[in-house]
């Protein structure tokens, strides 16, 4: 069974899971990780969720308000031998819920063109791609997603 909790940054299993994070995304991003990197201090994130399945962490996820509206969705991640079982959506769903109790009506994110399956998680979690917004603006690999909360 998944479980997820609420958290922040200081979560010691959500740092590790980021680690994790930036390590395949240097890969999947190459030369651009460090463009990409500039923007994802984990330290301004207070609302985290870390999904656990038997006591081990196994993803994570996290928001940050970027107006009194919107909240930015970050470091999405499950574990590579794990994804395809439900973890994203339980933590994704989790996010858009306690993004909902704190009043937010929408929610952004940005992801990779390269990152093939983020792209699709997003769009069977009804996330539409959005002009690109803020420092993504002008970034060719970058594909923005936007969700109203209802």
């Amino acid at each position: 069974m998944i479980k997820v909790i609420r958290t922040n940054s200081e979560n010691k299993d959500f740092v590790f899971l980021v680690k994790s994070l930036n390590d395949y995304l240097k890969i999947i991003d190459g030369e651009e990780h460090e463009f990409y990197n500039q923007y994802n201090n984990i330290d301004v994130l207070k609302h985290v969720a870390v999904a656990y399945k038997n006591e081990t962490p196994i993803g994570c996820g996290a928001f940050k308000a970027i107006d009194d509206y919107s909240v930015e969705v970050k470091r999405m991640f499950t574990k590579p031998n794990l994804r395809g079982q439900g973890v994203a959506s339980k933590i994704l769903t989790e996010l858009e819920n306690w993004s909902k109790e704190l009043a937010f009506k929408t929610c952004v994110l940005e992801t990779g063109k390269r990152q093939k399956e983020a792209v699709s998680f997003y769009k069977k979690m009804n996330y539409k791609i959005t002009p690109n917004y803020g420092q993504y603006k002008n970034i060719a690999n970058s594909v923005c997603f936007k969700k109203e909360l209802i």
